[in-house]
C-alpha cells in the first residue's frame, strides 16, 4: 500500500442506471435500480479508489456491506455513488457511501475492504480448491 492510502481521501463514479442493472418482477413500467448491482457498483467505486492507492501485487477483497437503499432510481437515470475512506486499519479499509440519482438520496452505508497479495491470494485458492475436489 501506498501511503496515500489515508482517511479522508474520495471518489465519485458516474453511471447510468441501465436495463441489467434493473429489477424486473414487477414489470416493464417498474423497473428500477436492483439492490444487488448497486451493492455492486458501491464495491466497484470503492476498489476503484483503493487501487490508485495500492502497489502494482495488490488488490482488494469486499468483506462487508451496510447499505441502505433509500429511492427508487428508474432505468436511465443517471447515479453518482461516492465513497470516502474513514479508516485504515493495517490491511482493513473502512469507507463510508452516499448514493444520489437526478432527483434524491438513494443510498447510504459503509462498505469494508481488505488489501491483499494477489499471488498469495491465488496460491491460498489454489490450495482450497485441491482440498475440495479431494474432499468431493
Amino acid at each position: 500500500m501506498k501511503p496515500t492510502l489515508v482517511a479522508g481521501i474520495t471518489r465519485t463514479a458516474k453511471l447510468v442506471v441501465d436495463r441489467e442493472r434493473t429489477i424486473d418482477f414487477m414489470g416493464e413500467n417498474a423497473r428500477v435500480y436492483a439492490t444487488p448491482m448497486l451493492v455492486r457498483d458501491v464495491e466497484v467505486a470503492c476498489r476503484e479508489l483503493l487501487l490508485a492507492h495500492l502497489d502494482a501485487r495488490e488488490d482488494s477483497v469486499g468483506t462487508r456491506v451496510e447499505l441502505d437503499h433509500t429511492a427508487p432510481t428508474l432505468c436511465g437515470m443517471p447515479v453518482e455513488i461516492t465513497v470516502t475512506v474513514v479508516e485504515v486499519k493495517g490491511r482493513a479499509v473502512t469507507f463510508e457511501v452516499v448514493g444520489r440519482d437526478a432527483l434524491d438520496a438513494i443510498c447510504r452505508g459503509r462498505h469494508h475492504r481488505f488489501v491483499v497479495d494477489v499471488e498469495a491470494t491465488k496460491s491460498r485458492l489454489a490450495a482450497k480448491a485441491a482440498k475440495a475436489s479431494v474432499a468431493a
